[in-house]
């Protein structure tokens, strides 16, 4: 597990989602989890809120990787979400954030879970492929870059 691709599906990853705040785009991210793996919408936003009380999950950059814990879950899962307007997140930077892949984990998967999450801030750290992310015109072509796959977006 140590590329996007191994834990994110082409119909989880959303271009331009509206969401006024982290509670709406937790409902959201919980209802794109629920349709690409069969999960329950509410379960999934319940447990990011409870993690973001923790501590933010937007580690600056414009960056946030909410996660949490799914009882149940056969492995780690991701939503890739770039919002059509930056969300205060309450990162260290105060910057809003605008790039979110949110990660959810079987409750046991310790290792797996921090491989994960090691896996996605190491990816979005970098600001070159940051940018080509808010660049990119599609899901399809958000996908593209996420998986690794060389494309040129037409839009």
């Amino acid at each position: 597990m140590t590329e996007l691709s191994d834990f994110i599906a082409p119909e989880a990853v959303l271009a331009d989602l509206g969401a006024a705040n982290k509670k709406t785009l937790f409902q959201q991210l919980g209802a794109a989890a629920a349709r690409a793996y069969d999960l329950d919408a509410r379960q999934v936003a319940e447990r990011l809120a409870e993690r973001e009380k923790l501590g933010s999950t937007g580690f600056g950059g414009g960056i946030a990787i909410p996660h949490g814990k799914i009882e149940g879950l056969r492995r780690v899962s991701g939503v890739f979400a770039r919002l059509a307007q930056p969300v205060d997140f309450g990162a260290l930077d105060e910057l809003p954030v605008d790039l979110v892949f949110m990660l959810i984990s079987p409750a046991g998967a310790g290792a797996d879970h921090l491989k994960a999450l090691a896996c996605v801030s190491r990816r979005l750290r970098d600001r070159n492929f940051a940018a080509k992310l808010r660049g990119a015109g599609s899901p399809d072509a958000l996908f593209a870059l996420l998986a690794g796959v060389e494309t040129r977006d037409a839009a």
